[in-house]
């Protein structure tokens, strides 16, 4: 198109320059006296210029066709999203002060203890009973085994015993667990609670007879 233009606009000079000069030799005819029609015939003849227009260019290679496009069924219209109401206005946070956590409270854990002994022994039957006398006791020792010579030199005091019962009820041993402060007294104790005193025997928790122990005491005074 570039090209064509510069083409036409040669040609418009040409033509311009041609009636300038067709004006020029008109003026020269009138100057020299020609005839009008003879001055008309040359303008007629000379003024007409063939300008051959250009070919038009040739046309590009057309597009294809558009391809057959299957009609579309168009979307159920959708209502539009209610307004939201959007506040312009943030809320107000209200800060409160918040007491600091409570301190941490030590544990003190104790040491384990022992471990556990073994599981006391189940209830006895019966109540276990210790030996009990079955005379009387204040006939083992009386004022007759008062020696003379104990008299004289005036021995006095409480004698403590503890005694060790058979299954038979007699004393099997006897132990001086306090002493009047005079030997004889205490080995008299003993010795006359062994032949005098009788008693019933102990009896454990099954009800059967036991051996058992006995504890007493015996006051030494000089008879009047």
């Amino acid at each position: 198109m570039a090209y064509a233009d510069q083409e036409m606009s040669g040609n418009k000079i040409i033509a311009i320059i041609i009636v300038a000069l067709i004006h020029i030799a008109i003026g020269y005819v009138l100057i020299t006296g020609l005839a009008y029609e003879a001055v008309q015939n040359v303008v007629e003849r000379v003024t007409t210029v063939d300008i051959e227009d250009e070919p038009p260019p040739e046309p590009e290679d057309e597009p294809p066709p558009p391809e057959d496009v299957p009609e579309t069924v168009p979307p159920p219209p959708v209502a539009p999203p209610p307004p939201i109401n959007v506040a312009t206005t943030p809320p107000q946070i209200r800060v409160t002060d918040t007491p600091p956590p409570p301190a941490p409270i030590a544990v003190r854990i104790p040491p384990p203890g022992p471990p556990p002994g073994p599981p006391p022994p189940p209830p006895p039957r019966f109540q276990p009973k210790n030996p009990e006398p079955r005379n009387n006791p204040g006939g083992w020792v009386t004022d007759n085994d008062y020696r003379s010579s104990w008299i004289r030199r005036e021995y006095q005091g409480v004698v403590g015993f503890s005694v060790t019962v058979g299954t038979d009820g007699r004393v099997q041993s006897c132990r001086v667990t306090r002493s009047s402060g005079h030997s004889e007294l205490d080995e008299a104790t003993c010795s006359l609670v062994e032949r005098r005193a009788r008693f019933r025997p102990a009896t454990d928790g099954n009800g059967d007879e036991t051996t058992g122990t006995y504890s007493q005491s015996v006051r030494w005074q000089i008879p009047e």
